[in-house]
């Protein structure tokens, strides 16, 4: 039997110039040899908290269902059965095309460097099993896209005001994280992408076709969901020199569009920064304001009905 392979993610990934294999090991590909080549040991490590870390295996994992499916493989619910917590485990397959292999790397390297953040969701470990690689990370209870959804159409009522703050909120700072610490642009803010648990927790997922900041402006515009897009990123005349964090102002004024009644400008220069959003007054009372996220979602999420899900670590 393989044994599992420990994978030191302490500092980032570095980008490979050249394609590496190990004679005698099945991984074909320099995406996933480049996560497999950080640190290979006898077992994997597991850190649920700054307080929890512990060895693991894959044989420590007990698997309670498949919860999504795409291109890259599979995302299941899974136990830790040593210190009974609960998981979404990605099982990436070797074979992944070379595209998707970018955006989960992308989106790995994200969530390993932002451990910092409460707003994103965060990474456990990982580990090599026969080829394929197993990501660990938090699971959340639902998706913002199907939660609003019930909501409106199963329930016939609205998210209230100081929910949709607290949802503002965490949004916000997850993308000043992002900016900020990491120098990159989200690009594919959605309602599904804002995932929800029954503690109130409010985190922001998927980094996969997120972008590199160069002096806060980003130039690539073949990334993201066209109907939450700013006009800048789906017309290139309307921004010659690239487009900024705006841009996923833009895209959160869309999602929140999806909940409550409002107008939005379509004037780029009108628009704040995450910064100048962090000091509106709105936002601040959110700040301070102590809500029961908690009490609302798990009320809500009693009476939706249990079906598979998709978005990624999501139970």
């Amino acid at each position: 039997k393989r044994r599992a392979l420990k994978l030191n993610f302490a500092n980032p990934p570095i980008k490979p110039t050249t394609r590496i294999h190990t004679p005698g090991l099945p991984f074909q590909n320099p995406h996933i040899e480049r996560l497999r080549t950080h640190s290979i040991e006898s077992s994997g490590k597991l850190k649920i908290s700054p307080e929890q870390h512990c060895d693991f295996t894959a044989e420590d994992l007990k698997d309670l269902g498949e919860i999504g499916r795409g291109a890259y493989g599979s995302v299941n619910k899974m136990v830790h059965k040593p210190s009974d917590q609960i998981m979404a485990v990605k099982r990436i397959r070797s074979t992944v095309d070379e595209k998707e292999q970018k955006q989960l790397l992308m989106d790995l390297d994200v969530v390993m460097r932002s451990s910092d953040c409460p707003y994103i969701v965060q990474f456990y470990g990982a580990l090599f099993r026969e080829g394929d690689c197993w990501i660990c990370m938090e699971l959340m209870s639902t998706s913002f896209d199907k939660f609003y959804k019930y909501v409106y159409s199963s329930l016939d009522d609205v998210i209230p005001e100081e929910i949709l703050g607290k949802i503002t909120l965490a949004t916000v700072k997850a993308l000043n994280h992002l900016k900020e610490n990491l120098k990159i642009i989200h690009r594919d803010i959605k309602p599904s992408n804002i995932l929800l648990d029954r503690k109130g927790n409010i985190k922001l997922c998927d980094f996969g076709i997120s972008g590199q900041l160069v002096d806060s402006i980003a130039k690539t515009r073949d990334a993201g969901c066209r109907p939450y897009m700013a006009p800048e990123r789906i017309d290139p005349s309307a921004s010659r020199q690239g487009y900024d964090v705006r841009s996923d102002v833009w895209s959160l004024g869309i999602t929140l569009y999806e909940l409550a009644t409002g107008r939005l400008t379509k004037d780029e220069s009108k628009r704040p920064k995450y910064k100048e959003l962090l000091k509106h007054p709105f936002i601040l009372m959110y700040e301070e304001r102590t809500v029961d996220v908690a009490s609302y979602v798990c009320k809500i999420l009693d009476q939706m009905p249990a079906t598979p899900s998709s978005p990624m670590y999501v139970d």
